[in-house]
């Protein structure tokens, strides 16, 4: 395994997983307001936001971080 995987703290977790785990913490509605991106604030499903996730990289990144930070708090 590198030096870069070592370091990376979304190795082995799946965006499907990132998103069910917010989903989970926060809601969708929440989500909603702390990502304001549309497959969140309309009519929501978890295929139609890893569509998105995963066509669109700033997005994904503010998934990421997100989801990186709920981890810290817990």
């Amino acid at each position: 395994m590198t030096n870069e995987q070592l370091n990376n703290p979304l190795h082995g977790v799946t965006l499907e997983m990132i998103l069910n785990s917010l989903v989970e913490k926060y809601g969708w509605e929440k989500l909603g307001t702390l990502i304001t991106i549309k497959c969140f604030t309309d009519d929501p499903s978890i295929k139609s936001s890893l569509k998105f996730l995963r066509r669109t990289p700033w997005a994904r990144k503010k998934v990421e971080d997100l989801y990186l930070r709920s981890q810290k708090r817990k």
